[in-house]
Formats: structure tokens, sequence, C-alpha cells
């Protein structure tokens, strides 16, 4: 039997938190795969105020020389988000900041496809009290073409 003298809020985690020194280079976090619907994509085009049709008007967008309407680049970039992963779980206690992105666009993403989303660390930069993580990131489709890749920077505190 729990009693409340028992509770401890730092006993509710998903994963273990880790500090900026506890993580490698080489390290992979991916996310659940997402099927993107017609409803996200006319969501996200609410959110975004982005009314080109070649990302809602079928027509049009075959007249322009794709199959589909074309989901939105950002809302692909959305799906690098690392809370779309465990990561922030893991860095919950030393995260500072979102330090920056880039970005590169392959191929398009239509509604029905699946995309496959991962972090992996590839610099690790500490300084005096902060340290810089850089990762990777990178989406594929259900037929395994990389959709997007570019970086994400995240700025942690040190433990030390």
């Amino acid at each position: 039997m729990l009693t409340d003298t028992a509770f401890d809020p730092s006993k509710h985690t998903v994963v273990a938190a880790r500090t900026f020194e506890d993580l490698t280079i080489g390290e992979v976090f991916n996310a659940p795969s997402r099927t993107v619907t017609d409803a996200h994509a006319a969501a996200f085009q609410t959110v975004s105020a982005d009314n080109h049709p070649i990302h809602y008007d079928a027509v049009y967008a075959r007249a322009h020389g794709h199959a589909a309407p074309v989901v939105h680049g950002l809302q692909v970039l959305a799906f690098t988000a690392p809370g779309a992963t465990l990561f922030p779980q893991y860095i919950g206690d030393v995260f500072v900041a979102f330090a920056g992105l880039t970005a590169e666009f392959h191929k398009e993403v239509n509604a029905g496809d699946t995309l496959y989303s991962a972090l992996e660390i590839v610099g690790l930069e500490p300084g005096e009290s902060t340290g810089i993580v850089t990762t990777r990131v990178t989406v594929h489709n259900q037929r395994g073409d990389l959709v997007l890749s570019g970086e994400h920077r995240y700025l942690l505190r040190l433990s030390r």
C-alpha cells in the first residue's frame, strides 16, 4: 500500500535522466512511425496559414507534376522535433535551449506516406557551464527514400 509520504515526483519519468556528459556520439533516437493523413495536412495548413494550392488542390498539384497535394515541408520538418523521440525525456533536467537547425528537403511527401524520423548525435561540444549537442536528423518514407535531412543543435547545462 502506498502512502502520501511515499510520493516522489522524480520517480515518474519515462526513462532515467542523463547529463550532457552521459551522451555519446553515434547514439540514435528513433521516433515511432507516423502516417500523414489529409486531416494532418489540413490542420497544418490552418495553423501555418500557407494557402498555396499545391498543398490542398489535387487538380492543381497534378497539373504541376505531382501525383497528389504535397505535404508542407515545415510539417515534415516538425516530424524531426526531439519530442517525437525519447531524447527530451533523457535531457529534460539539463536542457537549456533549442539553438538552431538546418534542413534539406529531398523528396515530396503526400498524404498516406508513413514517415520514420531519427536523431543521431554527431557532435558534443562542452563549454564552461553548457555544451552544444548536434544531432543529424533524417526522415525516411515507407519506401526507404530519404525525404528530409539536416541538423539540430541543443544547448545543455553541464553537470560539473
